[in-house]
């Protein structure tokens, strides 16, 4: 008799069955079961932690550094260049505003960058530890037994050829050469799992473990390291040298988290010289410093050690890298005071395009013949426009050429407080614009000046253009991780190519004799432990010859480019020789 389940239709009543009894007066409901808050907080870091290190919150990550980083190329930065940074603000007015507020001008050093640089630091560790651990557990272990249909494999072949079971597996195996192996028996013959690119996922864990260790060495040199920049007039005498004991020398110092500037390992240089060659259209050929430098034992004496410095070669003294960064023009000039007193000075002027038209300002802070409070009143600055191969378009000072074939200058003059006794710092490029709208820095005469030329002022005073000088600009660069970070770098690249080369793939082998052949050994035998063992044994293997079939069946992990005509050759290590 066939009876039929209405439980699904009734609630899991049968038509005949009782009701449940209501519950009694003591009998209490069951409540839900709720979740305290020590597990539920304990569930929800631990899901956490799963997402954080999965291997696509860690491509999004590096994604995202990758993009944070855009900022610190394309936008100027206040560790490289304050006036241009200061400058860029003040053109995109609240744009420019909001930027700074948010730390896109120190990307580097911004909040928000450090956490994406943690978060993948920690995403990169929870990932490859289990990873690691995974492989370790797929190398100990043996190529997976033969699938009972290899017909199925995305690629599969059968051969027929002659021979016992014994030489047709023993032909196969010597053919595996460089493939992990495992000859097992079967009711009908014998089996030959293999598999081989290993070497794959090595080359993928070497990628993402240089990656990491690249993560590292940054940050050891963001912590560790230092730079430091500084403009140096060439050929001028004391001006022209400079030594790195303290970061007080330097006009811009970035040192690391870690570092004070008290342990500074010190070396001077010396600007002898400085030489630049360009080609018939304005570009750069060549930059040359001509230097002498002392480090070590030499700063206690008087020896100095002569090189040509160039960009892109920097002097490598001591684990620090002295960089010759740029150059530039020096325009000095004469104050000649109604009293006859004399003062000369000068100042590195910034370069504003490629043919080095260049803006700065000249400052003189102490007049003679006053003193007190009417020294602040009769300060003088030479604001302007230098231009190494001068040229005016209307009315407006440009250089045509970036080599000084026919200097000059256009300088406004101003007169009173420079404000430099504030405590406020200023660039050496301008004057604070600030003293001139409160009206204690007073515009004066307006000028064009070629070298040897004067303008005079109200009270007699004269301003004379009597030259200029170049200046270069210096970079020291100390990070002890520099080294480390190439070897990742390089170990970064090639795993990157080993596993984009190497194919996973797998291949078995089913060899069983055919008509005219002999059977197998008893089903149930254990595995042979070695190939040796598996061929020599006459219980477990064929050894009367005759007809054998094998067939074959293979599979690439990664797609069906992984095999191309290493099938076919495998196929052949069947048939006979």
């Amino acid at each position: 008799m066939v009876t039929r389940d209405t439980t699904h239709l009734t609630g899991g009543l049968t038509p005949d069955a009782p009701e449940p009894a209501a519950p009694g007066h003591g009998d209490a409901p069951r409540e839900p079961y709720r979740q305290g808050p020590i597990r539920g907080a304990l569930a929800f870091l631990r899901n956490i932690w799963r997402q954080l290190t999965s291997m696509r919150t860690a491509l999004v990550l590096l994604f995202l550094l990758a993009l944070a980083s855009l900022p610190g190329a394309l936008l100027p930065q206040w560790s490289l260049n304050t006036s241009k940074t200061a400058q860029y603000i003040i053109d995109h007015g609240a744009w420019g505003t909001l930027l700074n507020r948010f730390g896109f001008f120190e990307v580097f050093a911004s909040p928000w960058y450090a956490a994406i640089y943690l978060l993948l630091f920690t995403s990169l560790i929870g990932c490859l530890l289990p990873r690691t651990w995974d492989f370790v557990g797929q190398i100990r272990m043996k190529p997976v037994a033969t699938p009972r249909n290899l017909a199925r494999m995305p690629h599969s072949g059968s051969v027929s050829t002659t021979g016992s079971v014994a030489e047709v597996a023993e032909r196969v195996t010597g053919g595996l050469r460089g493939w992990r192996k495992v000859v097992r028996t079967e009711n009908s013959g014998v089996t030959i799992s293999a598999e081989k690119g290993f070497v794959r996922e090595v080359g993928n864990l070497l990628f993402h473990f240089s990656l990491l260790g690249l993560l590292v060495a940054i940050a050891v040199g963001k912590l560790l390291g230092f730079e430091g920049s500084v403009i140096i007039t060439a050929d001028d005498g004391a001006q022209s040298s400079f030594c790195s004991s303290t970061p007080s020398n330097y006009d811009n110092f970035r040192p690391g988290l870690l570092v004070d500037g008290t342990d500074l390992t010190p070396f001077c240089v010396n600007i002898d010289k400085f030489a630049a060659t360009y080609t018939e259209s304005g570009q750069a050929s060549s930059f040359v410093a001509s230097i002498r430098y002392q480090s070590g034992a030499d700063l206690n004496t008087q020896n100095r050690t002569p090189m040509a410095l160039e960009v892109n070669d920097p002097l490598r003294i001591q684990g620090q890298r002295l960089y010759l960064l740029g150059h530039g023009y020096t325009p000095e000039f004469k104050i000649t005071y109604p009293d006859g007193q004399v003062q000369t000075g000068g100042e590195p002027f910034q370069p504003q395009d490629s043919a080095f038209t260049s803006q700065g300002a000249v400052k003189f802070l102490d007049p003679p013949g006053y003193t007190g409070a009417a020294v602040l009143k009769h300060q003088l600055a030479v604001v302007g426009i230098f231009a190494p191969s001068a040229s005016i378009n209307g009315g407006i000072m440009t250089s045509t050429f970036p080599a000084p074939e026919s200097p000059g200058v256009a300088i406004q003059i101003y007169r009173g407080d420079l404000g430099m006794d504030t405590g406020k710092a200023q660039s050496i490029f301008s004057i604070d614009t600030n003293q001139v709208a409160n009206g204690k820095l007073v515009k004066l005469n307006r000028a064009n000046l070629a070298p040897g030329e004067s303008m005079s002022l109200d009270d007699g005073t004269k301003v004379t253009f009597t030259g200029y000088k170049e200046w270069v600009s210096l970079q020291t660069s100390y990070d002890p991780a520099q080294g480390w970070a190439l070897v990742f770098a390089i170990t970064l690249l090639i795993g990157l190519m080993i596993s984009l080369t190497i194919k996973r793939r797998r291949v078995w082998f089913r060899i069983a004799a055919g008509a005219g052949g002999a059977g197998a050994g008893e089903q149930g035998s254990p595995a042979p432990t070695s190939t040796e063992e598996a061929l020599s044994d006459p219980v477990r293997t064929v050894v009367d010859k005759g007809t054998v079939r094998v067939d074959i069946g293979g599979l690439a992990r990664t797609d069906q480019a992984g095999y191309g005509d290493e099938f076919s050759k495998l196929i052949r290590l069947a048939e006979a020789p």
